[in-house]
Formats: C-alpha cells, sequence, structure tokens
C-alpha cells in the first residue's frame, strides 16, 4: 500500500467522525430548542388556564356582591333588621320623652304628666316614689264620660247627660269654715252638705267634738240643704273603730240625717301621726268595723278616700258594698272605679261662707 492510499485511508475514518460528530451537536441543539419551545408553550397554556379560572373567580365574586345588592333591594339581613328596630325603639323614646317633657312643662306635675302613658295603670304619688298599679277590672267601675263634664267660669263642675245637668252641688264643712249663713249658701244653689262630727287626734288619739257641728247641722237643715255626717279617723285598731262609731251614732241621733254618715280616712302629713303606721289590712279592718256598725243602725254608709288610699293603703276589694266619696282635685275623670261623691276642689268659693270651702258634686241625691 502506497503512502497516499494508506493516508487516504486513515483521513476518511477522522472525516466520518468528525461529521458525526457535527450530527450529534446538531441534534442536540435541535431537541433544545424543541424542549424550549415546549416549555414555552407550557407556561403559555397555563397562564391562559390561570386567567380563565381567575377571571371565572373574580365573576363569581361579583355575581355574589350583585346577588347581595339585589337582595338588600327587596329585603333585609337580621342584623340589619335589628339594627333598623333598635334605631327605631331609640327614635320612639325620644318621642316619648318630648312628649313627657311638653307634659311636664305645661301641667307642673309629673303624676300628671305620666299618667297619660299608662293606660292599664294608676300612676300614684306616695312617700316620695311613684307607683304604677295596675287597674283591677274585678272592681265596680264607674260610667262618667269625660266630655259630659263641664267646668263652669267660677271653677265649680257640673256633669251633663242630653244637655241637662244631672249632677248635684254639695260642699263639706268643719270649724274651719267657721260661722256659716246657711241661707245664703242655700240661695247659691247648694243641695247637700256632709258636716264634720268630730275628729280622733292624730297624735293623742282623744275622740274630739267639732265645735261648730250643731250650729252647721240645723243651719243646714232649716234652710232645706240634705245633710251627711262625716267623722275624721285615726283609729288603729277595730275596737277603736268601733268606739268611733258608737260615737257618731250618738251624736247625730237628735238629727234627721237623709245623706249618708261616713268615715274619712286618710293620711295625716305629720310622719308621727298614730294611723299611718299601721298596714293595709288593718286599715281596712277598722273600716270596715266603723262601717258595718253604722250600717246595723239603720244610716246610710260611705268611705271618704283619696287615690292613695284607694290604690296603696286599704283592701278596696272588701269594700265593695259600700258608697265611695272620692277625693280627687284635677279637673279630669281620671279614677276609673265606682264613687257617688265627687270632692274636686279645697278652694271652693260659695255665698255665706268666708274663705276656701270644700266643693263637691253628687252623681245622685239620696231620697229621705
Amino acid at each position: 500500500m502506497s503512502v497516499e492510499e494508506m493516508t487516504n485511508e486513515y483521513e476518511q475514518p477522522e472525516r466520518l467522525r468528525e461529521i458525526k460528530k457535527q450530527q450529534k451537536k446538531k441534534n442536540t441543539t435541535i431537541m433544545i430548542g424543541v424542549g424550549c419551545a415546549l416549555l414555552f408553550l407550557t407556561l403559555i397554556a397555563a397562564s391562559i388556564v390561570l386567567y380563565i379560572w381567575v377571571d371565572k373567580s373574580i365573576q363569581e365574586e361579583s355575581d355574589k356582591e350583585a346577588e347581595a345588592v339585589a337582595v338588600q333591594g327587596e329585603a333585609i339581613s337580621e342584623e340589619e333588621l335589628e339594627k333598623l328596630l333598635e334605631q327605631a325603639r331609640k327614635e320612639g323614646a325620644d318621642a316619648v320623652l318630648e312628649e313627657l317633657a311638653e307634659s311636664i312643662n305645661q301641667t307642673s306635675s309629673i303624676t300628671t304628666a305620666l299618667r297619660p302613658l299608662y293606660k292599664d295603670a294608676l300612676v300614684v304619688a306616695s312617700e316620695g316614689a311613684y307607683h304604677f298599679v295596675p287597674i283591677n277590672k274585678d272592681l265596680k267601675m264607674n260610667s262618667y264620660v269625660a266630655e259630659n263634664l263641664q267646668i263652669l267660669g267660677n271653677g265649680q263642675v257640673e256633669y251633663v247627660e242630653d244637655g241637662k245637668v244631672i249632677s248635684h252641688k254639695g260642699i263639706d264643712v268643719s270649724k274651719h269654715q267657721g260661722e256659716i249663713d246657711w241661707a245664703k249658701v242655700a240661695a247659691d244653689g247648694v243641695e247637700f252638705a256632709f258636716i264634720r262630727v268630730g275628729n280622733r287626734g292624730y297624735g293623742s288619739g282623744a275622740i274630739v267634738d267639732d265645735p261648730q257641728f250643731e250650729a252647721n247641722i240645723v243651719g243646714a237643715i232649716s234652710n232645706g240643704i240634705r245633710v251627711g255626717v262625716y267623722f275624721f279617723s285615726q283609729a288603729i285598731t277595730e275596737e277603736e273603730a268601733l268606739e268611733e262609731a258608737g260615737y257618731v251614732l250618738e251624736r247625730v241621733a237628735p238629727y234627721k240625717i237623709t245623706c249618708p254618715i261616713v268615715l274619712d280616712v286618710e293620711k295625716v302629713s305629720d310622719s308621727e301621726a298614730r294611723m299611718n303606721k299601721i298596714s293595709k289590712e288593718q286599715r281596712t279592718a277598722n273600716t270596715l268595723t266603723f262601717l258595718k256598725a253604722v250600717e246595723a243602725a239603720g244610716y246610710k254608709t260611705m268611705l271618704y278616700h283619696n287615690m292613695e288610699m284607694a290604690t296603696l293603703k286599704m283592701d278596696m276589694t272588701q269594700l265593695e258594698d259600700y258608697e265611695k266619696w272620692f277625693a280627687y282635685y284635677n279637673k279630669e275623670l281620671y279614677y276609673p272605679y265606682a264613687y257617688s261623691v265627687w270632692q274636686y276642689s279645697d278652694k271652693g268659693k260659695v255665698d255665706g261662707i268666708s274663705g276656701d270651702v270644700d266643693m263637691n258634686i253628687s252623681f245622685t241625691l239620696w231620697e229621705d
């Protein structure tokens, strides 16, 4: 073999190896390119998928918000409802407070201002507190109509039905009115009078005559005025109540009594007054003892009381069978229970009496 041939024979395998090497490099480059392309496409696909998912989530959230807004246009949530109710309650309370403040300014009395706000209770001021006493529907009620009440120019009161005055004008008197000209009293239209026969001392407990009793009862009867009598009680036991009844019966025996004999039961402003300290049960028992004794003697009987006594200090369920004389100085028919006589003022003016006198109207006039 020649050198040239040997050289050619050697160079040929080297060339083939070079060609294969270059081809391999080219293939590697192509594979890398393809891999990069595939990776790029994968990233693009992933991005598209992520975009679609995010867009869908955003849309769903937007739909939920829109739905919530739509629902709010038709209704409200429980939380929002409670907020509205609380606001309404506050506004209602503010309105009540404004009404109350205006009422107090107009009446100058907190009790009077409170009463219209409590339809099913009686508002009573007693011993530095306000009491809200439920109305007892089992007791006898009066049927008086506020529209039938007429306040005259002189402050006196009349009650009318069908345009006719059906009430009767009356007074109650004691030594505090001094000497009375009963002819002038009768001429002023007074039809009946309750005359104090005596009282029991709220400190000593002694029974005391009213020094004007005889003059008053004789003067009233002789001028055609119907008369009843009252006794101011301070009995703390049933025995004392019976003693008071016996005293009254003895004093009225000489006279024609056409109106009821009345037991006056009320609290004395002096904190040491003896009857102020007894219980509701004892006061009721004392009252029953007096009224039963007088009734047994053949006289009409009646209980004089005010709002405090009727609601807080006595058991009125035990006194249903007796007529009532109610003392209340506001010109309104606030008290719901039955009563025959209303003492509406302690500042009345009547001819024949110097100074103030208690004014009353009666819804009945007792037979002789």
